[in-house]
């Protein structure tokens, strides 16, 4: 969904947290926050056991008001795709030069689970927020990485969600170009609207312009529709769900983070483990996170191989659990190092990632795959109201995004983190000798992170990464850079090489 702020480009919602903390110090009178609302601090700091409560409640409250204004809208515009260029998602190639291609990539675009900010939520314990508007787009971008891992581990090999037709049976066009600038350009508009009859967007009812070959519904697919609609109600916005913004932040306590505040990359990556963990309602599916940019081979294999602890397990159960590897990384020193856009190109193309998540500095987003020198991501950056889902069949359409959107790699915050998925222990090995190989397509002389044998305590760390609350990373900056970054904020939780 496009998600152009009405103020610009750049996310504000960064100020979130630095906001918060001056809340909580002794404040003039009047001052204007990032809204540009003033709020009157008519309060004495002599009322400090109490009184301060209030005002974090007010602001609370203004800048809610402010961001469900503010996210709750879009500029509608079209993202030119080149038709010559090979488009890659999430391990698969597209070449946009033919109408059955163009409906392939469509279809595995729109079938992506699409999670965003939301509003009028039940209040979240320990705060009075009630969405997650302008703070909580990291936890967003986490669950749409676990959401992807989560159909990968249940759903049919390729499966496409069977409604997306009612979002791509909408006027399209390929047309040649008509200056050099748009050569080669395939002008690919919203595929319809996910937001149903509340859209701010008018809908138009123009007869298509060339007629779009639908694939043919599979019978798995439909079969796996049960599936689908309970794999996205973990991730509703009650407290019960599994992986819901309030599970969510409950787990991000134990680090230090509560609602509100700025979660970084790494963080999240820990959190999600943790929710896997904690809930029952995946079965057979753990969540391993590198450590200082390390995957140690024979912790996964402790925390997956359910052979060597055989009594705690059921008889029936697998031998081995599926899983998903977690790997915050640093890609640079303040910005991008060019050094590295080819092995990120290079994992995209891997079947077994899911996706990364990271951004733009304070802005996150997630990316599932790119064309040439962009990016292909999904924007978690459009607030919507809450879904009830204890109704039976509750509608899907906001949980998938019709309107692909592209970034130019060199805007990509070096902060992030990198997801893959091994359903055994054979595609763990396999993912173990994919990813070593496109890590060494970087120029650079360090790769991003590496596999080792052995565990983490042989290199004088802890021996399962499930045991550490919040790791820090390393990273390799570019030759010359180092100096540019030791003013950096501690928030960053990185460790520099």
């Amino acid at each position: 969904m496009n998600s152009v702020s009405p103020s610009a480009a750049q996310y504000k919602g960064g100020m979130m947290q630095e906001e918060a903390v001056e809340s909580r110090r002794p404040l003039p009178m009047e001052r204007q926050d990032s809204s540009g609302l003033r709020t009157l601090q008519t309060l004495s700091a002599s009322g400090e056991s109490g009184e301060p409560d209030e005002i974090d409640k007010l602001k609370a409250k203004l800048m809610s008001a402010w961001n469900n204004v503010k996210y709750g809208w879009t500029v509608k515009t079209k993202t030119s795709f080149n038709k010559l260029s090979p488009v890659t998602v999430l391990g698969q190639s597209y070449l946009l030069n033919s109408e059955d291609e163009v409906e392939r990539f469509r279809l595995a675009f729109v079938s992506r689970v699409w999670l965003t900010y939301r509003r009028e939520f039940p209040q979240l314990e320990g705060s009075t927020w009630t969405t997650d508007c302008g703070w909580g787009c990291m936890l967003r971008s986490g669950q749409m990485l676990l959401a992807q891992g989560l159909l990968v581990h249940l759903m049919p090999r390729d499966w496409a969600w069977p409604d997306a037709q009612q979002l791509t049976d909408v006027d399209f066009e390929v047309f040649r170009p008509r200056s050099p600038a748009r050569a080669g350009g395939v002008p690919i508009p919203s595929f319809g609207s996910p937001r149903g009859s509340n859209s701010p967007e008018k809908s138009t009812n123009q007869a298509p312009k060339c007629s779009q070959r639908k694939r043919p519904e599979s019978v798995k697919d439909r079969r796996a529709e049960p599936i689908h609609q309970r794999l996205v109600t973990w991730f509703g916005d009650q407290p019960p769900a599994a992986f819901g913004i309030h599970q969510l932040v409950e787990i991000g306590k134990s680090s230090g983070k509560k609602a509100g505040d700025w979660y970084g990359p790494s963080i999240v990556a820990h959190i999600l483990r943790k929710a896997v963990a904690k809930t029952p309602v995946v079965q057979n599916l753990a969540v391993y996170v590198a450590q200082d940019c390390t995957v140690y081979k024979e912790d996964v294999v402790r925390l997956c191989d359910q052979s060597l602890n055989r009594t705690l397990v059921d008889e029936f159960s697998p031998l081995w659990k599926s899983v998903i590897i977690l790997v915050p990384v640093r890609l640079g020193g303040e910005t991008l190092n060019p050094s590295y856009i080819d092995c990120v190109k290079s994992l995209l193309k891997l079947d077994c990632c899911i996706g990364i998540i990271g951004g733009k500095p304070k802005h996150s987003l997630y990316f599932i795959g790119f064309q040439d020198e962009q990016l292909l991501y999904l924007d978690p950056h459009y607030c919507q109201p809450v879904v009830d889902m204890t109704q039976t069949d509750f509608p899907l359409d906001s949980f998938h995004c019709s309107a692909p959107k592209k970034m130019p790699f060199n805007r990509m915050d070096p902060s992030c983190t990198i997801g893959f998925y091994a359903k055994n222990k054979k595609d763990f090995e396999s993912l173990c000798s994919a990813v070593s190989t496109a890590l060494s397509s970087s120029n650079e002389k360090y790769p991003i992170f590496t596999f080792v044998e052995g565990q983490g305590h042989d290199y004088g760390l802890e021996s399962h990464s499930s045991s550490h609350t919040h790791n820090p990373v390393a990273h390799i900056l570019p030759r010359g850079k180092l100096g540019q970054c030791n003013n950096r904020r501690s928030s960053d939780e990185f460790v520099f090489l």
